[in-house]
Protein backbone atom coordinates (compact mmCIF):
# COMPACT_ATOMS: atom_id res chain seq x y z
CA UNK A 1 0.00 0.00 0.00
CA UNK A 2 2.90 2.31 0.47
CA UNK A 3 4.62 1.72 -2.18
CA UNK A 4 1.13 2.20 -4.48
CA UNK A 5 0.07 5.61 -2.43
CA UNK A 6 4.72 6.50 -3.41
CA UNK A 7 3.91 5.87 -6.86
CA UNK A 8 0.41 7.52 -7.58
CA UNK A 9 1.96 10.59 -5.82
CA UNK A 10 4.86 10.22 -8.03
CA UNK A 11 2.76 10.16 -11.30
CA UNK A 12 0.54 12.96 -10.24
CA UNK A 13 3.62 15.24 -9.52
CA UNK A 14 5.13 14.22 -12.85
CA UNK A 15 1.86 14.73 -14.83
CA UNK A 16 1.47 18.33 -13.08
CA UNK A 17 5.39 19.37 -14.51
CA UNK A 18 4.73 17.68 -17.73
CA UNK A 19 1.04 19.66 -17.45
CA UNK A 20 2.76 23.16 -16.58
CA UNK A 21 5.41 22.41 -19.23
CA UNK A 22 2.88 21.83 -21.98
CA UNK A 23 0.77 24.71 -20.84
CA UNK A 24 4.57 26.97 -21.11
CA UNK A 25 5.53 25.41 -24.61
CA UNK A 26 1.90 25.93 -25.73
CA UNK A 27 1.77 29.52 -24.69
CA UNK A 28 4.83 30.22 -26.24
CA UNK A 29 4.02 28.99 -29.81
CA UNK A 30 0.61 30.74 -29.57
CA UNK A 31 2.87 34.29 -28.32
CA UNK A 32 5.28 33.33 -31.72
CA UNK A 33 1.98 32.53 -33.84
CA UNK A 34 0.46 35.87 -32.56
CA UNK A 35 3.59 37.93 -33.47
CA UNK A 36 4.11 36.31 -36.55
CA UNK A 37 0.41 36.90 -38.06
CA UNK A 38 0.83 40.36 -36.63
CA UNK A 39 3.61 41.35 -38.47
CA UNK A 40 2.16 39.17 -41.81
CA UNK A 41 -0.87 41.59 -40.99
CA UNK A 42 1.08 44.94 -40.82
CA UNK A 43 3.05 45.13 -44.32
CA UNK A 44 6.29 47.09 -43.43
CA UNK A 45 5.21 51.19 -44.33
CA UNK A 46 6.23 52.26 -48.36
CA UNK A 47 9.29 53.92 -48.91
CA UNK A 48 8.82 57.94 -49.03
CA UNK A 49 11.93 58.54 -51.17
CA UNK A 50 11.07 59.44 -54.80
CA UNK A 51 12.59 56.72 -57.64
CA UNK A 52 14.51 58.47 -60.17
CA UNK A 53 13.73 58.24 -63.72
CA UNK A 54 16.29 55.84 -65.98
CA UNK A 55 18.44 58.44 -67.93
CA UNK A 56 18.72 58.11 -71.45
CA UNK A 57 21.39 58.87 -73.84
CA UNK A 58 20.21 61.23 -76.93
CA UNK A 59 20.58 58.41 -79.15
CA UNK A 60 17.91 56.17 -77.00
CA UNK A 61 15.58 58.90 -76.30
CA UNK A 62 15.33 59.95 -80.68
CA UNK A 63 14.63 56.18 -80.92
CA UNK A 64 11.65 56.04 -78.35
CA UNK A 65 8.02 56.29 -80.27
CA UNK A 66 6.16 59.68 -79.80
CA UNK A 67 2.92 59.49 -77.95
CA UNK A 68 0.11 61.46 -79.98
CA UNK A 69 -2.99 60.59 -81.51
CA UNK A 70 -1.18 59.34 -84.60
CA UNK A 71 0.82 56.51 -83.10
CA UNK A 72 0.26 53.13 -81.23
CA UNK A 73 2.36 52.85 -78.27
CA UNK A 74 2.54 49.09 -78.08
CA UNK A 75 4.29 48.67 -74.54
CA UNK A 76 1.90 50.83 -72.96
CA UNK A 77 -0.07 49.72 -69.53
CA UNK A 78 -3.97 49.31 -70.22
CA UNK A 79 -5.68 51.11 -67.50
CA UNK A 80 -6.70 49.62 -65.08
CA UNK A 81 -9.73 51.02 -63.83
CA UNK A 82 -10.98 52.17 -67.18
CA UNK A 83 -14.41 53.46 -65.88
CA UNK A 84 -13.19 55.36 -62.73
CA UNK A 85 -13.72 59.05 -61.87
CA UNK A 86 -10.54 60.61 -61.28
CA UNK A 87 -10.19 63.70 -58.19
CA UNK A 88 -9.92 66.07 -61.76
CA UNK A 89 -6.13 66.40 -61.64
CA UNK A 90 -4.54 67.01 -65.28
CA UNK A 91 -1.09 67.62 -65.92
CA UNK A 92 0.58 69.56 -68.82
CA UNK A 93 4.25 68.86 -69.89
CA UNK A 94 5.99 71.93 -70.50
CA UNK A 95 8.53 70.41 -72.95
CA UNK A 96 8.18 66.49 -74.47
CA UNK A 97 8.26 64.24 -70.99
CA UNK A 98 9.47 60.74 -71.10
CA UNK A 99 6.77 58.22 -70.95
CA UNK A 100 7.77 54.99 -68.60
CA UNK A 101 6.17 51.89 -67.86
CA UNK A 102 6.41 52.23 -64.12
CA UNK A 103 8.35 54.83 -61.88
CA UNK A 104 12.16 54.08 -62.49
CA UNK A 105 10.98 51.56 -64.77
CA UNK A 106 11.49 51.20 -68.91
CA UNK A 107 11.13 54.39 -70.66
CA UNK A 108 8.21 53.45 -73.58
CA UNK A 109 7.58 56.56 -75.35
CA UNK A 110 8.14 60.76 -75.35
CA UNK A 111 4.82 62.83 -75.29
CA UNK A 112 5.19 66.02 -76.94
CA UNK A 113 4.13 69.90 -75.40
CA UNK A 114 1.50 70.10 -77.83
CA UNK A 115 -0.88 67.68 -79.71
CA UNK A 116 -3.17 69.02 -82.72
CA UNK A 117 -1.59 72.55 -82.11
CA UNK A 118 -3.41 72.59 -78.52
CA UNK A 119 -0.99 72.34 -75.07
CA UNK A 120 -1.24 68.60 -74.03
CA UNK A 121 -2.96 68.08 -71.03
CA UNK A 122 -3.41 64.36 -69.63
CA UNK A 123 -5.78 63.37 -66.69
CA UNK A 124 -4.18 62.11 -64.02
CA UNK A 125 -5.33 58.52 -63.05
CA UNK A 126 -2.62 57.49 -60.58
CA UNK A 127 0.26 59.03 -58.39
CA UNK A 128 3.21 58.41 -56.53
CA UNK A 129 6.18 60.73 -55.23
CA UNK A 130 7.24 62.99 -58.47
CA UNK A 131 5.58 60.26 -60.58
CA UNK A 132 2.23 60.57 -62.17
CA UNK A 133 0.42 58.06 -64.27
CA UNK A 134 -1.56 59.14 -67.02
CA UNK A 135 -3.87 57.94 -69.55
CA UNK A 136 -2.27 58.61 -73.08
CA UNK A 137 -3.52 59.57 -76.67
CA UNK A 138 -1.84 57.26 -78.63
CA UNK A 139 -3.81 53.55 -79.96
CA UNK A 140 -4.13 51.21 -78.16
CA UNK A 141 -7.13 52.61 -76.28
CA UNK A 142 -7.02 52.82 -72.47
CA UNK A 143 -3.22 53.16 -72.91
CA UNK A 144 -1.20 54.57 -69.99
CA UNK A 145 2.18 55.27 -68.96
CA UNK A 146 4.10 57.25 -66.07
CA UNK A 147 5.79 60.59 -66.42
CA UNK A 148 8.37 61.85 -64.24
CA UNK A 149 7.19 65.02 -62.33
CA UNK A 150 9.63 65.58 -59.79
CA UNK A 151 12.18 67.97 -62.31
CA UNK A 152 9.26 71.27 -62.14
CA UNK A 153 8.99 71.01 -65.74
CA UNK A 154 5.42 70.36 -65.10
CA UNK A 155 1.91 71.86 -64.86
CA UNK A 156 -0.73 70.94 -62.88
CA UNK A 157 -4.29 71.91 -62.42
CA UNK A 158 -8.05 70.37 -61.61
CA UNK A 159 -10.50 70.15 -64.18
CA UNK A 160 -13.72 70.08 -61.63
CA UNK A 161 -15.55 68.92 -64.88
CA UNK A 162 -16.30 65.48 -65.82
CA UNK A 163 -18.04 63.95 -68.92
CA UNK A 164 -20.21 61.04 -68.81
CA UNK A 165 -21.35 59.25 -72.53
CA UNK A 166 -24.31 56.49 -71.98
CA UNK A 167 -24.18 54.10 -75.40
CA UNK A 168 -27.07 52.29 -73.99
CA UNK A 169 -28.99 55.53 -73.33
CA UNK A 170 -27.09 57.30 -75.83
CA UNK A 171 -27.08 60.82 -74.03
CA UNK A 172 -23.88 62.55 -72.81
CA UNK A 173 -23.94 64.17 -69.50
CA UNK A 174 -21.77 66.60 -67.84
CA UNK A 175 -20.82 66.90 -64.80
CA UNK A 176 -18.98 69.87 -62.52
CA UNK A 177 -17.87 68.87 -58.83
CA UNK A 178 -20.18 65.90 -59.50
CA UNK A 179 -23.15 67.96 -59.76
CA UNK A 180 -25.12 67.85 -63.66
CA UNK A 181 -25.40 70.41 -65.47
CA UNK A 182 -26.47 69.11 -68.50
CA UNK A 183 -27.59 66.29 -70.56
CA UNK A 184 -28.01 65.57 -73.85
CA UNK A 185 -29.32 63.03 -76.00
CA UNK A 186 -26.58 62.37 -78.90
CA UNK A 187 -25.74 60.53 -81.87
CA UNK A 188 -23.28 57.46 -81.56
CA UNK A 189 -21.47 54.61 -83.71
CA UNK A 190 -23.21 51.94 -85.86
CA UNK A 191 -23.02 48.04 -84.68
CA UNK A 192 -20.20 48.44 -87.35
CA UNK A 193 -18.30 50.98 -86.41
CA UNK A 194 -19.00 51.39 -82.67
CA UNK A 195 -17.93 54.48 -79.95
CA UNK A 196 -15.40 52.81 -77.95
CA UNK A 197 -15.87 52.51 -74.11
CA UNK A 198 -13.62 53.13 -71.30
CA UNK A 199 -11.98 56.38 -70.32
CA UNK A 200 -10.67 58.91 -72.23
CA UNK A 201 -10.20 62.67 -72.48
CA UNK A 202 -10.83 65.72 -74.15
CA UNK A 203 -7.17 66.44 -76.55
CA UNK A 204 -7.69 69.32 -78.26
CA UNK A 205 -10.72 72.15 -79.98
CA UNK A 206 -10.27 72.14 -83.51
CA UNK A 207 -12.23 74.40 -85.64
CA UNK A 208 -11.67 73.31 -89.58
CA UNK A 209 -12.17 75.14 -92.45
CA UNK A 210 -14.37 73.22 -95.14
CA UNK A 211 -16.14 71.48 -92.42
CA UNK A 212 -20.17 72.28 -92.73
CA UNK A 213 -21.81 70.03 -90.19
CA UNK A 214 -20.14 71.30 -86.96
CA UNK A 215 -18.17 74.73 -85.83
CA UNK A 216 -15.87 73.13 -83.78
CA UNK A 217 -14.68 69.42 -83.76
CA UNK A 218 -13.09 67.58 -80.44
CA UNK A 219 -10.95 65.24 -80.58
CA UNK A 220 -10.54 62.86 -77.76
CA UNK A 221 -7.69 60.26 -76.78
CA UNK A 222 -9.82 57.40 -77.97
CA UNK A 223 -10.19 56.12 -81.55
CA UNK A 224 -12.12 53.58 -83.64
CA UNK A 225 -11.15 49.77 -82.56
CA UNK A 226 -12.71 49.15 -86.36
CA UNK A 227 -11.38 52.31 -88.50
CA UNK A 228 -7.47 52.16 -88.82
CA UNK A 229 -7.79 55.67 -90.77
CA UNK A 230 -10.72 58.03 -91.46
CA UNK A 231 -11.09 60.70 -94.24
CA UNK A 232 -6.91 61.23 -93.76
CA UNK A 233 -7.10 61.08 -90.28
CA UNK A 234 -5.66 58.29 -87.63
CA UNK A 235 -9.29 57.15 -87.00
CA UNK A 236 -9.53 59.95 -84.01
CA UNK A 237 -13.12 59.55 -82.09
CA UNK A 238 -14.56 63.32 -81.77
CA UNK A 239 -17.29 65.19 -79.86
CA UNK A 240 -18.99 67.31 -82.83
CA UNK A 241 -22.51 68.81 -83.64
CA UNK A 242 -24.61 67.87 -86.22
CA UNK A 243 -27.24 69.81 -88.40
CA UNK A 244 -29.64 67.37 -88.35
CA UNK A 245 -31.73 66.85 -84.91
CA UNK A 246 -33.54 63.64 -86.43
CA UNK A 247 -29.84 61.66 -85.66
CA UNK A 248 -30.26 62.35 -81.92
CA UNK A 249 -30.55 59.52 -79.85
CA UNK A 250 -29.56 57.37 -82.76
CA UNK A 251 -27.06 54.82 -83.67
CA UNK A 252 -25.56 56.63 -86.74
CA UNK A 253 -22.00 57.37 -86.78
CA UNK A 254 -18.45 55.85 -87.49
CA UNK A 255 -17.44 56.21 -83.75
CA UNK A 256 -18.14 60.04 -83.27
CA UNK A 257 -20.35 61.06 -80.84
CA UNK A 258 -22.62 63.54 -82.27
CA UNK A 259 -24.14 66.38 -80.27
CA UNK A 260 -26.79 69.29 -80.38
CA UNK A 261 -25.90 72.85 -80.22
CA UNK A 262 -26.29 73.85 -77.29
CA UNK A 263 -24.59 70.52 -75.71
CA UNK A 264 -21.60 71.25 -78.15
CA UNK A 265 -21.79 74.73 -76.70
CA UNK A 266 -21.66 73.24 -73.34
CA UNK A 267 -18.50 70.45 -74.03
CA UNK A 268 -16.61 73.02 -76.06
CA UNK A 269 -15.75 75.44 -72.99
CA UNK A 270 -14.40 72.62 -70.97
CA UNK A 271 -10.71 72.61 -69.91
CA UNK A 272 -8.40 70.18 -72.36
CA UNK A 273 -7.98 67.06 -70.40
CA UNK A 274 -11.39 66.75 -68.86
CA UNK A 275 -12.02 63.12 -67.88
CA UNK A 276 -14.59 61.92 -70.36
CA UNK A 277 -15.96 57.95 -69.25
CA UNK A 278 -17.80 55.92 -72.08
CA UNK A 279 -19.87 53.25 -71.07
CA UNK A 280 -22.45 50.89 -72.59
Amino acid sequence: MYVRRRSTRTTVIIAAVAATVLVGLATLVLFTNWKFDRELATPPAPSAKPVAPVQLTAKQLAALPRSTTWTTIRKAQRDPQPFAANDGLVVHPQAAKVVYADPGGAPIAVVPATQLDAPTWLPVVEARPDWMRVLLPSRPNGSTGWIHTGDGKTKQTRSPYQVRIDLSSRRLTVLKDGQETGSWPVGIGTKETPTPVGRTFLLASLSPSGVDYSPVILPLGAHSEKLQTFEGGPGTIGLHGWPDKSIFGQAVSHGCVRLPKDGLDAVSHLPLGTLIIISE
